[in-house]
């Protein structure tokens, strides 16, 4: 079972997330407060990250870049999923694999995830 960690400081967000991925079949880790976001992946090791990018410190670009920065989360897979508009060339500079824009498809999210699972 493929492990995702969610971070996004909406916890109605958070909320659904964790109720459609997990009736996909993943193990979610979701959490509201992003000053606590690598502590929790160190603990539980995702295969992928879905991060927001409004949030108090650290914001989901710094995020991003600090799971980069990371040895053991160099590589993993990481989704921003945000209201902000970013672009792709934006999402990739901090270390993302791709985004998406607030409000989403559950369908296109489910797909980008398969998409970024497979590698």
């Amino acid at each position: 079972m493929k492990k995702i960690m969610i971070v996004d400081d909406d916890e109605k967000v958070t909320t659904m997330l964790k109720r459609f991925l997990s009736s996909k079949g993943y193990q979610i880790t979701a959490i509201n407060e992003s000053s606590q976001a690598v502590q929790t992946a160190n603990e539980a090791s995702p295969d992928l990250f879905i991060l927001d990018i409004m949030m108090p410190p650290p914001d989901g670009f710094t995020l991003c870049k600090m799971l980069r920065a990371d040895p053991k989360f160099s590589r993993t897979p990481i989704l921003i999923i945000t209201a902000f508009e970013i672009s792709n060339s934006k999402a990739a500079t901090v270390g993302a694999d791709g985004y998406l824009a607030k409000p989403f498809d559950l369908d296109e999210l489910a797909s980008k995830l398969d998409e970024l699972l497979r590698g």
